[in-house]
């Protein structure tokens, strides 16, 4: 396996997990394109952009979080374990967690619901509202 910039936890982390999920090499085919936005001159001239798929499956990762191109190859490979590990086992990947709940808290209130929250809010004001000073005239 190839080593990546990172420490060499993280390489036999990501090696163990490949080995666990039955990923080889010859599975994957990864190719480089241009990145977009931060990162300056840098992305503009190099392709440090990653795009990596798994044969196998026909997963396909594109990732371009890093400047580097070596360290968006490593991030590439842990999104695809992550990806294919969710696939296999079945489980609801973090990432779809956080998607559905964004999508929960940006859906619109039903009727009854805002009707509630503001009735609930005239209450508070007036507690607060019971609770200022008597005005002695």
């Amino acid at each position: 396996m190839i080593k990546f910039p990172v420490s060499s936890k993280k390489n036999e982390a990501l090696e163990r997990s490949f080995i666990a999920l039955g990923i080889r090499d010859e599975d994957l085919a990864e190719s480089f394109v241009r990145s977009g936005g931060a990162g300056g001159q840098n992305v503009n001239k190099v392709a440090t952009c990653v795009v990596l798929k798994h044969l196998p499956s026909g997963i396909m990762v594109k990732c371009q979080k890093d400047r580097s191109q070596a360290m968006n190859r490593y991030y590439a490979r842990r999104i695809l374990v992550n990806r294919l590990e969710a696939q296999i086992h079945g489980i609801r990947s973090t990432e779809a967690k956080r998607i559905s709940k964004l999508k929960r808290q940006k859906r619109r209130r039903s009727r009854r619901a805002k009707a509630k929250m503001l009735d609930a809010k005239r209450r508070q004001g007036e507690k607060k509202r019971l609770r200022s000073k008597v005005s002695e005239t």
